[in-house]
């Protein structure tokens, strides 16, 4: 006998014309849900996230099946993509189901559901239905028994958990008592392509044949409908993130990581800076809060929350979505509160681990905006004391403008203004131009150049400061005029090359300056080494140490850096020891976002809980390539009672010491 099925048994073709008509009915009440919200997310200003259609769509078709941001967790990564690829597969085979009963069999008279395929067929989604089943006990037992701190459950969970549950449920006992009337006895050789199925229908052995066919026909038009109710609750619950989050995918940002949109000041028209509604937000803010699933893995990466902060960028997302389906006209940053907006280090790693591509610091950035350039607010008396030197001074000290290049006295370094033929222009930035502690790595920085035979030039006094301090806190004015002149003097020397040993500056001009019509070259200095190492013009005595690494935010999230410093330090003699967080989860230093200038006020200091992290390690040496981190760290080390056990040193400075000359 070959191995087939009736489709339909039982319940007799009767049904497909009723069937079809609910199919319609739960689809337009899906649509209808769907439609309502249109209007909300057009509410926000336009973007266009439809150019490069073609790649974009291969983004999120890989993404989505894939479930790779989703597992980037593991735990309970893995529970919801095998969920999700248990559940597709039952939705394919229920497709495949209508193709023949529907439309190959009665118009073409082709069966394709039989024989080895229809065992193969009968057995994986046997198996994704199992796999499905317990993959969603093992979410339930996650969200309502064994919850972890901050993760929130509201009524849409109970109402999706159970109605996935009975979906499920009602599915394999309808399956059950088929293969009870029809295959048990009948052919039980089939029967061992459905071991569930098959185990299942032992329970209904003892039934009658009457009894049997009543049961299956209720139990098969209850798993339908209950079916059809899933379609239409999707737009009405959190199941509606099933459709956002995947055109999340398809509305992502193609462009540099942590790009901002540059503000036209000379659009005399423009009334608003920054969101201070929801309307002076994008409509793909507004969609993110319909893509969150409340998962709380921002949260989680969070060095604001994770320190007793206010801030937790799930809920600044939800918050928006509050705000938007609500009180369209409510104040954002009443709503959100400003000392949550001044929290943020825009360190990204919020970003990073969203597993529905939300953009949680673009977000923030716009509302701080509203707070800089409308209301004149700012985080504390000390940045706008800081805010007031870069106006002046170009720099957050105070300082004078002609000290900035004296550090480089006595070093093989060239002044732009005396002689611009040079191999590279080196960025020096504000702290390696006048904090002592910087200064030393820039020094050891031009000795390495000076090793490989690279002519260094410097702007001196010429230079300011690349204006992301003021950016980030939402100052765009300060930031576009330090730019300006930024741009205006290195253009002017015809720089084909510009070397930072600041991630910040690096992001800066080699990305924002773009937008300002910058395109001259950038690299940071990490890249820059490891690259004199492999082309054989820099040579190191290695001496062997121990060390860990800080991967900081600017380097490793948003310029991608990660392999070419470790590879560095390791060709000085260096032996790493990882902290728990590194790389794409590394924890911040606290300095990002303009948070430099700022006291931490709130909470515990993260600096000393980063300092606590690589104490932790056991090594005695903590490494990074950033003058913020360096700073913060050794403020860090003495404030965290780490003085003695841990020191921390610059990239640049291990790399000097081995230098053979």
């Amino acid at each position: 006998m070959e191995a087939t099925r009736e489709i339909y048994w039982n319940v007799g073709h009767g049904v497909v014309w009723p069937m079809y008509l609910f199919a319609i009915v739960a689809i337009g009440i899906c649509a209808w849900g769907f439609w309502l919200r249109l209007p909300v997310y057009r509410l926000g200003k336009p973007l266009n996230r439809l150019d490069q259609l073609p790649r974009r769509v291969a983004l999120m078709v890989r993404t989505m099946l894939s479930q790779s941001q989703v597992l980037r967790v593991l735990e309970p990564g893995c529970l919801h993509a095998l969920f999700f690829w248990g559940f597709g597969l039952l939705f394919v085979g229920t497709l495949l189901i209508m193709a023949q009963a529907d439309f190959s069999q009665p118009l073409l008279g082709v069966v394709f559901l039989k024989g080895a395929f229809y065992e193969l067929y009968s057995l994986v989604l046997d198996v994704a239905g199992l796999a499905a089943l317990l993959m969603l006990g093992g979410l339930l037992v996650r969200r309502f028994f064994g919850k972890p701190a901050g993760l929130e459950t509201i009524r849409d969970d109970y109402v999706v958990h159970a109605l996935l549950f009975a979906i499920l449920m009602t599915g394999f006992v309808a399956e059950g008592v088929r293969m009870s009337a029809s295959e048990l006895a009948l052919n039980p050789e089939l029967a061992r392509f459905s071991p569930v199925g098959k185990l299942v229908g032992q329970l209904f052995l003892g039934l009658s044949a009457a009894e049997l066919s009543l049961a299956h026909k209720l139990l098969w038009w209850v798993h339908f409908i209950l079916a059809m109710g899933f379609i239409a609750a999707i737009p009405f619950t959190k199941l509606r993130h099933i459709f956002a989050t995947s055109a999340n995918y398809l509305f992502a940002d193609l462009g540099p990581k942590g790009g901002i949109v540059t503000i036209n000041l000379e659009d005399e028209s423009i009334e608003q800076f920054g969101a201070a509604k929801v309307a002076d937000l994008t409509w793909k803010d507004i969609f993110d809060a319909d893509a969150c699933t409340s998962c709380k893995r921002c949260q989680d990466r969070c060095p604001a929350w994770n320190t007793e902060k206010p801030l937790s960028p799930m809920k600044v997302v939800q918050q928006i979505g509050e705000v938007a389906f609500g009180r369209p006209d409510a104040s954002l940053c009443e709503t959100v509160t400003e000392d949550v907006l001044w929290a943020c280090t825009t360190c990204r790693a919020c970003q990073e681990i969203c597993p529905a591509d939300i953009e949680h610091v673009n977000k923030i950035i716009e509302m701080r905006r509203n707070l800089t350039l409308m209301e004149g607010a700012f985080p504390g008396d000390e940045v706008r004391t800081a805010i007031n030197n870069f106006e002046v001074n170009g720099n957050p000290f105070g300082l004078a403008y002609a000290a900035r290049g004296d550090w480089s006295d006595g070093l093989p370094v060239q002044l732009m203004a005396q002689d611009p033929d040079v191999d590279i222009l080196y960025f020096v930035g504000c702290y390696a131009s006048f904090d002592k502690r910087n200064q030393d790595v820039a020094k050891n920085f031009v000795r390495i150049c000076s090793a490989a035979g690279i002519r260094v030039g410097i702007l001196g006094k010429e230079e300011k400061c690349c204006g992301e301090p003021p950016r980030k806190l939402g100052n765009e004015y300060l930031y576009q005029q330090m730019a300006q002149e930024n741009i205006k003097i290195i253009k002017g020397y015809g720089v084909k090359k510009i070397v930072t040993s600041c991630p910040h500056c690096c992001n800066t001009l080699g990305r924002d300056y773009q937008d300002l019509g910058f395109d001259v070259p950038v690299e940071h200095y990490t890249t820059y080494i490891d690259r004199l190492l492999a082309e054989k013009r820099l040579t190191l005595k290695p001496e062997q140490f121990e060390f860990t690494y800080h991967d900081s935010c600017y380097v490793g999230r948003y310029l991608d850096i990660f392999e070419e410093p470790r590879k560095v330090l390791q060709a000085a003699g260096g032996r790493l020891t990882e902290m728990d967080k590194s790389g794409y989860d590394s924890f911040c230093c606290s300095a990002g976002g303009g948070r430099i200038l700022a006291e931490e006020k709130l909470g515990s200091r993260i600096n000393v809980a980063r300092v606590g992290m690589a104490h932790a390690t056991g090594a005695p040496l903590l490494v990074s390539n950033c003058p913020f981190c360096l700073t913060m760290f050794e403020d860090g080390i003495k404030t965290g009672g780490c003085e003695g056990e841990l020191r921390v040193r610059d990239l640049a400075e291990i790399v000097a010491e081995r230098l053979t000359i």
